[in-house]
Order: C-alpha cells, then sequence, then structure tokens
C-alpha cells in the first residue's frame, strides 16, 4: 500500500512540476532591443525643418499622443519613450538619424517616419536589420511590398490608388480635357505620375498635354504655374508637399486660372496649405481624404472629435487644429499602441510585424465612416480607401462614394 502511495505521490510531483514548468514558459516575457519589463523604445524621423517642415507637426502630434498613453499607465504597464530626429526631408539625414535610433537609441521599432525619398533611402537597412519600419507617412505602392520587404508597412492609400481615383473622376467630368501636371521629382512624385497615367490608359497621352517636374531644394514654382498655363491645360493636377502647394493655388488664382484644379490628399490640409494659399484662390479644387477634417461643421457632436479635441486640450494644446496632420499623427499612434497591446508581453520585434500584420477592421474614430484599418501577411497597406472632397467656402465638402483604386503593391 505504502509503495503505491509512493508512486503515485512522485507522479503527482513530476505533474505538478511539468504543469508549473508548462505555466512558466507560457507567461515568459520576451524582448527585443528596445523592449523591457517597463519601457517600449520607438523611433521617428520627420522634417521639423526644410523643404516640408509643415509635415513636422506629425512628430508633435504622435509624441502627445504617446504622452496620453503614459499617463493613462502605459502600454500593459509599459510606458512609450519616442525618439524623434529632425531629418530636415533630407534623405543623408534620414541614414544618419535612422542608424542612430537602431544602433546608439537600440529602438524597438521605426514608426511613421515621413516621406517617400527619406524612408527609401533607409528601407533596404532597416530590413536588413530585421526591425520594423511600421505605418510609414508616405503613400509609395512599394511599402506594400510583404514578400521582399517584410519588415515595411505603410500607413496611407497608396498614391498610385489614390491617383486613379483622380485620372477616373477626369475621365468622367471633362473626358477631352487637356492635362497639366505639376510634380515633385523624386520618387513621390513619379508615383502618383504613373498611377494617373494608367488610370488615363489609352488617353494619357492625348489629354496629358504638359509635366512639370520641380526639385524641393527651389524656393518658388511657380514658373511652372505660368509654364503650365501657357500650354492651355484646362485639367491642372498639382502633386506637391505643403509649401509648394499652397504656392501651386495661390500662384493659379493670381494668374486667374481656372482649370478643374486636383490636389494631392498629402496636402490637403486646410491649416498648412489652404489657408496660407487663400480660401478664394483654393475654391473648388478637388481632393480626398480617409480622415475626418477638424474644421468640417457635421462632425461638431461626433464623439470621436470630441474625443481628438479632449487630447488637444490637454495634451497638444498648441497645436493648430485645422491642420490635417495633427489628427494624422492621433489615429496613427492610436493604431501603433493597439499593436503594442496586442503584442502582450511578447515584444519581440517578429512578433510586433506578426501583429501588425493582423489588423481586422481597426475602426479608428477620427476616420471617416466606412473605412477601417485591415492587414495580412500579404496585405501590407492598412488603408485603401478615399473619399473625394471639394473645397468650398473655407472648408472641405466630402461627395460621392468610398472609393479605392485598388493597385497593390
Amino acid at each position: 500500500m505504502s509503495v503505491i502511495y509512493s508512486r503515485l505521490a512522485v507522479a503527482s510531483a513530476a505533474l505538478a512540476m511539468i504543469a508549473a514548468t508548462s505555466t512558466g514558459a507560457l507567461a515568459q516575457k520576451k524582448y527585443s532591443p528596445g523592449a523591457t519589463d517597463t519601457e517600449i523604445k520607438i523611433g521617428n524621423t520627420v522634417p521639423y525643418s526644410g523643404p516640408a517642415s509643415a509635415y513636422g507637426v506629425i512628430g508633435k502630434s504622435v509624441g502627445a499622443y504617446f504622452n496620453k498613453v503614459n499617463a493613462e499607465g502605459g502600454i500593459n504597464g509599459r510606458k512609450i519613450n519616442f525618439i524623434s530626429y529632425d531629418d530636415g526631408y533630407s534623405p543623408p539625414k534620414t541614414v544618419e538619424q535612422t542608424r542612430k535610433l537602431v544602433e546608439s537609441d537600440e529602438v524597438l521599432l521605426s514608426f511613421s517616419s515621413l516621406g517617400t525619398p527619406t524612408n527609401s533611402a533607409v528601407h533596404q537597412y532597416l530590413n536588413a536589420k530585421k526591425v520594423p519600419q511600421l505605418f510609414l507617412a508616405t503613400g509609395a505602392t512599394k511599402w506594400n511590398d510583404p514578400k521582399n520587404f517584410p519588415w515595411t508597412m505603410g500607413w496611407f492609400p497608396n498614391y498610385q490608388s489614390e491617383a486613379r481615383i483622380y485620372a477616373k473622376y477626369i475621365l468622367k467630368e471633362k473626358p477631352n480635357g487637356k492635362i497639366g501636371i505639376l510634380y515633385q521629382n523624386d520618387d513621390y512624385g513619379k508615383d502618383y505620375l504613373k498611377g494617373i497615367k494608367d488610370g488615363l490608359g489609352a488617353k494619357a497621352a492625348s489629354m496629358i498635354v504638359a509635366e512639370e517636374p520641380y526639385e524641393t531644394s527651389v524656393p518658388t514654382i511657380d514658373s511652372q504655374i505660368v509654364a503650365l498655363k501657357s500650354k492651355g491645360a484646362d485639367v491642372f493636377i498639382s502633386i506637391t508637399t505643403p509649401k509648394f502647394a499652397a504656392q501651386s493655388i495661390k500662384k493659379a488664382g493670381e494668374l486667374q486660372w481656372k482649370p478643374l484644379f486636383i490636389l494631392n490628399n498629402v496636402s490637403s490640409s486646410v491649416g498648412s496649405v489652404i489657408k496660407p494659399a487663400g480660401f478664394d484662390n483654393a475654391q473648388d479644387v478637388i481632393s480626398s481624404a480617409y480622415a475626418k477634417d477638424p474644421t468640417d461643421t457635421q462632425w461638431k457632436d461626433d464623439k470621436g472629435m470630441k474625443d481628438f479635441d479632449a487630447f488637444l486640450a490637454k495634451y497638444f494644446p498648441d497645436a493648430n487644429r485645422a491642420d490635417t496632420n495633427v489628427i494624422y499623427g492621433y489615429a496613427v499612434a492610436q493604431v501603433m499602441a493597439q499593436v503594442l497591446k496586442a503584442c502582450g508581453d511578447d515584444l519581440t520585434r517578429e512578433n510586433v510585424m506578426k501583429q501588425a500584420a493582423s489588423i481586422k477592421d481597426l475602426q479608428i474614430d477620427t476616420l471617416l465612416p466606412g473605412i477601417k484599418v485591415n492587414t495580412s501577411a500579404t496585405n501590407f497597406a492598412p488603408l485603401d480607401q478615399l473619399q473625394l472632397m471639394k473645397f468650398k467656402g473655407d472648408s472641405w465638402q466630402l461627395f460621392g462614394d468610398v472609393l479605392s483604386g485598388n493597385v497593390g503593391g
């Protein structure tokens, strides 16, 4: 009897040990550089200076949101250490600052860094280092390429998809139009240009009467606007960053040139583009949106906008509410926080990418109704829908259905 009891006791003890070991294994915390029991380091580069400095507010907005997260207890008990450096929209500077973030600051991931040429400069480096390059503040089509660049994920509806939507609109509204295009002479501008031509299809050759590139180093694009008008264009597509977008609207107004004016989404901010250009000059300009415009009165009683206003009042009181880059930073930081929360105690870079690629119908309350965030192992484009809008009075007015240009990586 005692022998049997002893054997049972040994067996019970062994089972208890296995259970304890298994529980310990399941509860074990896993970290890559940049993550600890108390902290998550996130790196970022944006142009706080230089020709695209209007976008610097994105870094400030993201930082303010993470301050909110930290004040509310952090993510799974860990505080966010958001390290944001100025790259002046200069690719060599981006390389320098990104290497510093990875090799000196040892961040867990790079998040919401701005610019197509700048992110392109560190694209291969971050993938070689297996450092997540997440939710980039650029809509270049190439960020949706999980097969070749499994550590990089975009955010915006991609530029080619957006451009195709504009092309469809032109074909419907002005099928015999003469199109003049102003574009930034880099990957960003050329991505849009390709989308426009693809969207116009066989009619591109006959409809596009002039293309005028510009460099970000120039002080003004006035001469390009004059050239496009002189070519007889009655459709004008401005593929520009904020400084040059405002110049293009203002110069067209000074010339009393009234084409069908299309402005790319990334420069549609009322605060940083339209107001400096002059409301009178911007009447009837066409653009697109995926997020709610804080200046649009239709959202005055919207819960998402009320939460956004409460955030501004407490964590970013000096923000220009009319600048859509502020609400962009707020929204994208919300998604990043959701991804990190989903990681639990497995804060390895591999799991960060796994969770970023597993977003299903996520609704962010500052996005337009019907627009949801979705990703998968084969889809690294979190947003792929837009709604057209026209500038009237002192604000944008949405019209038509939510659209997709259906362009993959």
